[in-house]
This record gives C-alpha cells, sequence and structure tokens, in this order.
C-alpha cells in the first residue's frame, strides 16, 4: 500500500464534523494570516479566512481583473472583498438565498463572480458551477439535475435562462446587469439592501454541502461532484504544505476557479485578459504583460496555456512556481518552460480531478528525468502522493464495487484502476446514484467507522521508489483480446516522439474484447498531408521497436487539430475520434 497518511477516518473536532489530517498539514480550518483564535472552533468554512485576512492586510489587493480593452482597472482589497461579500450575503438572505439554498452562478471571472461566491459561502449557500462551454442540452440536463432554487447570472445567461427553460424552478432571480431584465433584482440592489448589516458567516460544519462542481465531461455527460466544507478546507491545507505557499504571493490564475483558492492562501489573483474556456487561444504577449506588472510570481495553466508560452519563448523572470494540471505536460513543453523560468522556479505537475484534488505531485526536472522511460511506454509519471492520501491500486473492472477488501490490490508494479481515500476525496455526485455507485468504495476502518475510496477511473502503476505512473483513462483502454489490453498512455507517447507528428490518439474499434487498436495522428503545423505515407511507414517501424507498440493495427491521419475538452483543451476527444476512425474502417472495407 502507498499511502501518504491516514487521510480517511473523520471524526468530530469541537463539534465540527472535519477530516483529520496528517501532522505536515494540520490546521485544517486555519488560514494564512489568522489570528491565534482561528481554529476548529470558527465554522469550517473556505470563507472563514476573509474577515483575518481583511484586519491584518486590509490594503492588499485580493484579486485585479481586466476592465475596459484589459486595463487592469477593477481590484478588490481584501477589506473591500471581506465587507461586500458580507452585505451581499445579507442581501442574498433577504431574498431567502440562505443556509442550503442551491443556487447557479452564471458570471465571468470578474468582482462580482468572487464577491458573489465568498458571499455564497459566508450565506452556506451552495453554489452550482458548470462550465460554460459545454453542450447546451448537457447543460440545461446539469441544471435540472442539479435542482437549484436561486439562478445569479449575467444577462446573456439570464436570457439564455428564460428562453431555453434553464432551472425553471429557481424562485430567487438575480442579474448583475445595470437593470433587473428578467431578474427580481441586480447584484447592486442586493449588496445595498445589505450594507451596514454586519458579519456574515454562517456556522457551516464540515458535512454540509458547500458545492456543486459539474465536471467537464471530456468522457461522458457532466456529473455533479458534491463538495462539503470540509473537502474545500482540506485541498487549502493540502495544496499550502505540497507548494509551500506563503501568504503575500501574487497568483496568475489562467483557470479562474482555481483563483478561489488564492483568498484563503493570502495570495493577491491577476485574473488574465483571456477566454478562460479558450487557453489555447490565448495572446501571449497580453499574458507576459500582466505577469510582468504585477509581478506574478505564481501561475496555474493548464497543458495547453503552457504550450502558448512554451512556444512563444519570452522568459518568465518574475515567476517562482508554475503549476500545471488538466492532462499530461508534454516533455517538451515542460523542457521549454523551466528554460523560460528562473534557476530556483519550479514547475509543478499536479494528478487530480474534480472529485479529488491534490492527489499526487511531481516537478518538472524529476518528470524529464523519466522522459525516456515515458517514450519507452511506461506511461506518464505523475509524482508521489501528497500528504494526508492513500493512494492504492486495484484490478481493473467496469462494475460497481460497494466494499473495500485488500483482494482488490493488483501485485507492485502491476498496471490496475488508481484509487485514493484523503481529506479531499468527495463521496458522491448529486443525484447520481449509479455513477456513484460505480466511482466510489466504502471502506471499513479498523478502529470503527469508514471511509470513502474514490475511483479515479484512471489506470497507472505504482514503481519501486513509491512514484505513480498514470496510463491512461479506464473507459479508453484498448482491450484486444483476453490477454492484450493498450493504455492510451503507454502506446501514444511512443509515436509522439516523431519529429513531424504533433500528438496522436489510440482508439479502439468494435466491441470491447476484439477491439482492433489504431492510431489516429495530427500531424505539425506545414507539414503536406502528401507525406503521410512515408510518415505512416516510419511510425509502423516505431511501432515495431516495442511488443505493446507492434500491436496497433492500423494508422490514419486526422486532416485536422484533435477534438479537446473545453475546460482545458488538452484532454484528447478520444471518444469522438474512434466512431470518426470506425466510419473511416468501414468505407475503406465497403
Amino acid at each position: 500500500m502507498h499511502a501518504g497518511g491516514p487521510g480517511g477516518a473523520r471524526r468530530k473536532r469541537r463539534g465540527r464534523d472535519c477530516w483529520p489530517l496528517p501532522r505536515a498539514v494540520q490546521g485544517a480550518a486555519r488560514v494564512a494570516g489568522a489570528g491565534d483564535n482561528a481554529g476548529m472552533s470558527e465554522p469550517c468554512n473556505i470563507a472563514a479566512a476573509l474577515p483575518h485576512l481583511a484586519r491584518e492586510r486590509p490594503g492588499q489587493v485580493a484579486m485585479r481583473c481586466p476592465g475596459a480593452g484589459g486595463r487592469y482597472d477593477l481590484a478588490l482589497t481584501y477589506a473591500e472583498l471581506d465587507a461586500r461579500s458580507d452585505a451581499i450575503a445579507a442581501g442574498l438572505a433577504r431574498r431567502g438565498i440562505v443556509r442550503g439554498t442551491r443556487t447557479v452562478v452564471m458570471v465571468r471571472p470578474t468582482p462580482e463572480f468572487f464577491l458573489l461566491m465568498f458571499a455564497l459561502f459566508k450565506a452556506g449557500a451552495v453554489p452550482v458551477l458548470v462550465d460554460p462551454g459545454i453542450d447546451k442540452r448537457a447543460l440545461r440536463q446539469c441544471l435540472d439535475e442539479a435542482q437549484p432554487q436561486a439562478f445569479i447570472g449575467i444577462p446573456l445567461a439570464m436570457l439564455a435562462k428564460a428562453l431555453l427553460g434553464w432551472a425553471r424552478a429557481a424562485r430567487v432571480r438575480i442579474t448583475t446587469g445595470r437593470w433587473p431584465l428578467l431578474a427580481d433584482a441586480t447584484l447592486a440592489q442586493v449588496e445595498a439592501e445589505g450594507t451596514g448589516a454586519g458579519p456574515q458567516l454562517a456556522a457551516t460544519e464540515g458535512e454540509e454541502v458547500a458545492a456543486i462542481l459539474f465536471t467537464s465531461g471530456s468522457t461522458g455527460v457532466p456529473k455533479g461532484v458534491v463538495y462539503r466544507h470540509r473537502h474545500f478546507v482540506a485541498q487549502i491545507e493540502m495544496l499550502r504544505a505540497a507548494f509551500a505557499i506563503a501568504p503575500g504571493g501574487v497568483d496568475f490564475p489562467t483557470f479562474p476557479p482555481f483563483a478561489l483558492f488564492d483568498p484563503a492562501l493570502g495570495l493577491t489573483s491577476i485574473i488574465p485578459d483571456m477566454d478562460p474556456t479558450r487557453p489555447a487561444r490565448a495572446d501571449p504577449r497580453k499574458l507576459h504583460a500582466a505577469i510582468a506588472r504585477f509581478g506574478a510570481d505564481q501561475l496555474f495553466g493548464s497543458p495547453a496555456l503552457m504550450r502558448v508560452l512554451a512556444d512563444h519563448g519570452q522568459p518568465l523572470p518574475t515567476l517562482r512556481r508554475v503549476t500545471s494540471a488538466g492532462a499530461p505536460v508534454p516533455p517538451e513543453v515542460v523542457e521549454k518552460m523551466l528554460a523560460l523560468l528562473p534557476p530556483q522556479a519550479q514547475f509543478w505537475t499536479p494528478y487530480g480531478a474534480t472529485e479529488c484534488l491534490p492527489v499526487a505531485v511531481i516537478e518538472g526536472r524529476e518528470l524529464l528525468t523519466l522522459r525516456a522511460r515515458t517514450e519507452a511506454g511506461a506511461g506518464t509519471c505523475v509524482g508521489r502522493p501528497v500528504a494526508g492520501n492513500t493512494v492504492r491500486i486495484i484490478r481493473i473492472d467496469d462494475d460497481a464495487i460497494p466494499e473495500w477488501h485488500d483482494g482488490l490490490q493488483v501485485a507492485p508494479g502491476q498496471v490496475g484502476e488508481i484509487t485514493v481515500a484523503g481529506p479531499s476525496a468527495t463521496d458522491a455526485y448529486f443525484n447520481r446514484e449509479a455513477q456513484t455507485a460505480l466511482a466510489k468504495i466504502r471502506e471499513a476502518l479498523p478502529g470503527g467507522g469508514e471511509r470513502i475510496v474514490h475511483r479515479m477511473g484512471d489506470l497507472g502503476w505504482f514503481d519501486g521508489e513509491g512514484r505513480l505512473w498514470f496510463c491512461g483513462r479506464k473507459s479508453q483502454r484498448v482491450v484486444v483480446d483476453a490477454a492484450t489490453t493498450l493504455c492510451t498512455e503507454q502506446v501514444e507517447p511512443v509515436f509522439n516522439t516523431h519529429p513531424e507528428v504533433a500528438r496522436s490518439a489510440l482508439v479502439g474499434v468494435g466491441a470491447k474484447g476484439a477491439q482492433v487498436p489504431v492510431l489516429c495522428v495530427e500531424l505539425k503545423r506545414g507539414i503536406d498531408k502528401r507525406e503521410w505515407p512515408r510518415i505512416e511507414n516510419e511510425l509502423r517501424q516505431l511501432a515495431d521497436g516495442f511488443v505493446h507498440t507492434a500491436k496497433v493495427a492500423r494508422f490514419l491521419y486526422y486532416p485536422k487539430p484533435f477534438p479537446v475538452d473545453i475546460r482545458h483543451n488538452a484532454k484528447i476527444g478520444r471518444e469522438r475520434l474512434a466512431a470518426w476512425a470506425a466510419a473511416r474502417l468501414e468505407d475503406a472495407s465497403a
């Protein structure tokens, strides 16, 4: 068993139901800058940090956002964020948005978004967040499943709600617009109604639902992940300990939801001037200008965003910590980014998911020392488990596993499904009992009680040094026969070494157990498609160099960029490619 600590059992602490953390990350309710009175006697709530920071760092900018023309003239200090979110929380309560009220939030990453989110946390309400770029039919399904009682959105969202029938049951409607069109009130009116009401912080306990966050749906219909207050509190402490985050830093989070962690960590957030749903299309000049202007020393972004910066090739001298997640970061991108950073800077690639984050971490320099193993088919190393997590590998099974037993685990070094039990591992999907049963295992603890083991839906293995290797999604594995299963992250890196290949994607055509393994190939820009016959022959020669890649039967040239997920623009849409490949093979055999 590979573990970073007990990380699973729950116990009561001073009446607050929170998860115990290992010694390295104890003080789960303590926040950056919190005084001696902070601790579990306070509500288990991510917003509990704000009053302390407002007293101790009132003038520090909590967040700065690009206004008209990207001038970054929109800012909130910690004192303003605390006072205004208090007023909004009080105003929301007058409108019936109180502890436990499920509230859809469809607001762009502006000051209003952050004010609203912290107001909802303070009120004990339950924000419901859905990726704005997902298919509109899936979006409606998500909102119907969440059964929201309130809806807060920009004018365009209010219009879509009225025209498309989103969240019909929501009895309270608030818009961020100047006028209450299609709404009961504006956010400005709500804030005015609550001004002067004083501090607001619901006495939330760890087990209470804090938010419902819908997954991107990159490998299926999006599911609403139930976050309890203890999950957010644990995440803050695990991130702080894993990356040695100290208050006072300046963060540049290119994925806005991650900016919500910054106030609890005592950081200043600089929200980038870009479309957060299209990081691959971000303008590197704008990113560089903001990083330099505000002296950002931390950066979070998807692998697609990292490629934008890496290809731009301009040094990033102020950065001390860069973090990239959402999908494996290609080794050449890691190498380029490290060359652009100061010598003492660190490039982290944490592993996790909406349901459980962070799980494991690895620094870029160590990752590069393992590049040859990745390109030989070992998978991508995602590092060692974060303190507090118990990470174990179980046999591959597509069915539900109700109860944990040690017989589920595979032999050391064998590929299986990655499971995690720990303080940030969520325990349910909202209104999705079948999906919850497939993803969660109940484990009885020796001293009594139980914990939830989350099945990551990813395949991987542990090496002899306790490092976790990611081999691909379980749902995307290709099962050729009873003796042969191919994993995407063990096959694709072999072919990605070809100098003219931008990306490759392994897919299976046919029924599992008798699938034809097909490699879809996206060529680099500027490579003429007439070169494909030569390149295909060279790829076949690469395949013959390894036993597992020699099983790849067909190679198909894909004439445009691969489809990718909407959140990070990094996860390849292999399901769509599989359908395309099946059609191509059918046409060829006709």
